[in-house]
């Protein structure tokens, strides 16, 4: 068993903690395995109560200064006073959509978003008591001064404090050590996702579980006990987070350890059972002391989505209208490059296995006969450079931009494809796949798109076929146009990146 053996000299130093019942939370000792005191240091200052809300109140008074000494639009006093709603305002609403507490907030975009909601509400808000409770008259633009000045000043702060936190979690020094209560299929994947992407601030640094699974099947991340031995073990390893996925403990037991954590002062995030099911949809509906979690789920076959398709048309033919420039001069470069067709073509499944000709720049040589025996590595997607390795000049550069998936907006435009979905496969592999892979034919019930919320989260290529597959469900689950729209930003975000 994958379990780390402590001495029981180490043991003997660490004083267990009474049962939790009747007993008042203890203050938590200096933990033996604490963080450099570096890294301590800046967790704190980045994740601190004060600084959104001081950062805030700093960006909002610079902005309506700004505003009411706009050049050649100077404002006084006694005419813009209704600005002096503008700050309260947004701070209110921002309080009410929880950007005061300490989330999960994985991109800028999750933290930015919300900011520009609450100015932009703020904002109309103002709009409203001057035009119905100032006297003189009030130019609009003084307002729309007022917006655009918070919209840079908060918001590039949060920006900012967010790509710094980003930066300090990718390098080590921003991670809050997590506990997961939990060592079987869940528990590891939670794992393996927590080390792969830093940027959600939660660092693995211990299973709790009675009967972990086999030492080959675990992640870097050591068993160090059961959760009865969560006091002492929460100490030694400075824990501020404990995640409890699925356990072989029964629910009092589990309950039991929930109020041992309130006590002890540690956040706890919870996996829910039916986890796959659920979405941000779900309502919590209290049943007299019992609560209910209600599913809502959204119809892929349904009217949101055939609004979603009707946009995906309209924006594919403007798409192709704005980027025709430049399709043309691709076009030339590659008929320039290499003998062979301008726009390659292959065959892909789509919504309900419907098969497609999909469409791309072509950017390999055309003097080599394609590998058809290449099989991706276990567990991995097939994608990338299959075999022999033909791109040429070129295709080099298409492949690392993207560039090469334009004509694709013409697969979205004759409806055999969204701009956002899954990433459509080949039919040989989809056949290999539905029978390995647990709930990859669910990837199906939606049209493919050009781009998808596993590609942004950087699966493509020959990359974790299980991973994709949950981020293919998971989006699906959680669609909106609001999550298709924040997909093709962080799409524009990554293909800007990679041509740097």
């Amino acid at each position: 068993m994958n379990r780390v053996e402590l001495t029981s000299q180490a043991a003997e130093a660490v004083p267990l903690h009474a049962p939790v019942t009747g007993v008042p939370a203890a203050p938590a000792p200096a933990p033996l395995l604490a963080p450099a005191r570096d890294a301590a240091i800046l967790r704190r200052l980045l994740e601190s109560g004060a600084v959104r809300p001081a950062l805030d109140v700093v960006g909002l008074v610079l902005a309506l200064v700004l505003a009411l000494r706009w050049p050649n639009e100077p404002v006084s006093f006694g005419d813009g006073w209704p600005m002096l709603l503008f700050p309260p305002l947004v701070m209110l609403l921002l309080l009410v959509r929880g950007m005061y507490e300490r989330r999960l907030r994985p991109t800028i975009l999750d933290g930015v978003v919300p900011i520009a909601g609450a100015i932009s509400i703020a904002a109309m808000a103002v709009v409203v008591v001057e035009a119905y409770l100032v006297e003189s008259q009030f130019e609009p633009s003084v307002t729309a001064h007022l917006w655009a000045a918070a919209m840079v000043t908060v918001g590039g702060a949060r920006a900012t404090l967010l790509g710094v936190q980003r930066v300090a979690r990718e390098r080590g020094l921003d991670g809050r050590p997590t506990l997961i209560v939990g060592a079987g299929a869940v528990g590891t994947r939670l794992a393996r996702r927590l080390e792969a992407q830093p940027e959600y601030g939660l660092a693995p640094v211990g299973f709790l579980d009675a009967n972990p699974l086999a030492m080959e099947d675990l992640p870097g991340v050591p068993v160090l006990g059961t959760p009865d031995d969560l006091d002492w073990i929460a100490q030694l390893t400075g824990a501020e987070h404990v995640v409890i996925a699925f356990s072989s403990e029964p629910d009092e037991r589990l309950v039991e350890l929930v109020r041992r954590c309130e006590a002890l002062r540690l956040e706890v995030s919870l996996v829910p059972r039916l986890f796959e099911s659920l979405n941000h949809r779900a309502t919590y509906e209290p049943l007299g002391g019992t609560p209910l979690v209600g599913l809502r789920s959204v119809n892929p076959k349904g009217w949101q989505f055939a609004i979603k398709h009707v946009i995906d048309r309209l924006a594919a033919a403007l798409l192709i209208l704005i980027f025709s420039p430049l399709m043309a001069a691709i076009a030339l470069a590659v008929r320039v490059s290499s003998p062979g067709p301008i726009v390659f073509r292959q065959r892909r499944v789509g919504r309900d296995g419907t098969v497609f000709d999909l469409y791309k720049f072509r950017s390999m040589r055309m003097t080599a006969p394609a590998d058809h025996r290449f099989r991706p590595g276990r567990g991995s997607a097939p994608g990338g450079v299959e075999g022999a390795d033909r791109r040429t000049l070129i295709g080099r550069l298409l492949r690392r931009t993207s560039l090469d998936e334009l004509p694709q907006f013409f697969n979205v435009l004759r409806g055999e494809m969204s701009l956002v979905g899954p990433r459509p496969e080949r039919p040989e592999f989809v056949d290999l796949f539905e029978s390995d892979i647990r709930r990859y034919g669910d990837r199906h019930r939606v049209k493919s798109g050009v781009t998808g919320w596993a590609q942004v989260h950087g699966l493509r290529g020959q990359t974790s076929l299980t991973d994709r597959v949950e981020w293919d469900n998971y989006y699906i689950e959680h669609w909106s146009l609001g999550l298709d729209a924040k997909i093709l930003a962080l799409t524009a975000l990554a293909v800007f990146r990679s041509a740097e």
